[in-house]
C-alpha cells in the first residue's frame, strides 16, 4: 500500500479524543498521535443504524485529514477514526441508536431500559492514507451485550455517579457497569470503544505493522 509501519518516527494518527481508544492502542504497542475534529453526530431522520457509522466514521476522516499539518501527514503511518453505537430494538421492533444522555435523568432511563434483555454495540472503524480519498479498510465489529435485572434505585445511583454520562448507552462497560453485564457475546474491547484484534488484523494486513 505503499504506508510506512506506526513506529516513533511514523505514528499512527487516531482521530479520536476518546481516552479508551488511545489505551486501546497502547495496549496494542502501536505508536500514535491524536488529533480531534468535531463533526456532526446527530441521527438523520430514517438513517439505519448502520448508514449512521458510515456516514459518521467517513465526516470523521474528512475531519481528522484537515486538521493534520503537512509535516505531520508527511511521517504518519495512517489515519484510524472509529464510532461505536449501542443499538436497541425500538417499539416496533426496528433497530435503533441509543445515544449519550442529556443527563442523568436521561442515563437512568437508559440503563432501566438495557436491564434484563440483551443489545448490541456496534464499533465501524476505518484506516486510511493521510493524503489519498480512499479508504484502505473499513469494518463493522458488533458485539451482544446482556444486562441482569437492575431495579431504579440502583439504575439511579449509577446514572447520578456520572460514569456513562459521556458515553454511548449511558454506560462504562470496563467501570462499575460492569457489575450490570451478565454476559458479552463478541469482542469486549469492542464495547469499550474499538475492537483490538481487528483492527490488529488490518493493520498487519495493510502493512501498517
Amino acid at each position: 500500500m505503499g504506508v510506512p509501519a506506526p513506529s516513533a518516527d511514523h505514528p499512527l494518527i487516531l482521530g479520536s479524543a476518546s481516552p479508551r481508544r488511545r489505551e486501546i492502542l497502547e495496549s496494542l504497542r502501536v505508536p500514535h498521535v491524536v488529533f480531534v475534529a468535531a463533526v456532526d453526530e446527530d441521527v438523520l431522520a430514517g438513517e439505519t443504524p448502520d448508514d449512521y457509522l458510515v456516514r459518521v466514521v467517513r465526516a470523521k476522516l474528512a475531519a481528522v485529514r484537515a486538521q493534520v499539518p503537512p509535516e505531520v501527514a508527511a511521517r504518519a503511518a495512517g489515519i484510524l477514526v472509529a464510532d461505536t453505537s449501542v443499538i436497541v430494538a425500538g417499539s416496533e421492533g426496528r433497530a435503533h441508536i441509543l445515544g449519550k444522555p442529556t443527563d442523568a435523568r436521561d442515563a437512568c432511563r437508559m440503563i432501566e431500559q438495557l436491564a434484563g434483555g440483551t443489545h448490541e454495540v456496534h464499533t465501524r472503524f476505518a484506516l486510511a492514507s493521510v493524503v489519498a480519498g480512499a479508504f484502505l479498510h473499513e469494518e463493522t465489529v458488533c458485539t451482544g451485550v446482556t444486562f441482569r435485572a437492575v431495579d431504579h434505585g440502583r439504575a439511579l445511583a449509577y446514572a447520578e455517579s456520572g460514569e456513562g454520562l459521556d458515553k454511548a448507552g449511558a454506560y462504562a462497560v470496563q467501570g462499575m457497569a460492569s457489575a450490570f453485564v451478565s454476559r458479552v457475546s463478541g469482542s469486549y474491547s469492542n464495547v469499550v470503544g474499538l475492537p483490538a484484534c481487528e483492527v490488529s488484523v488490518a493493520i498487519e494486513r495493510l502493512a501498517l505493522a
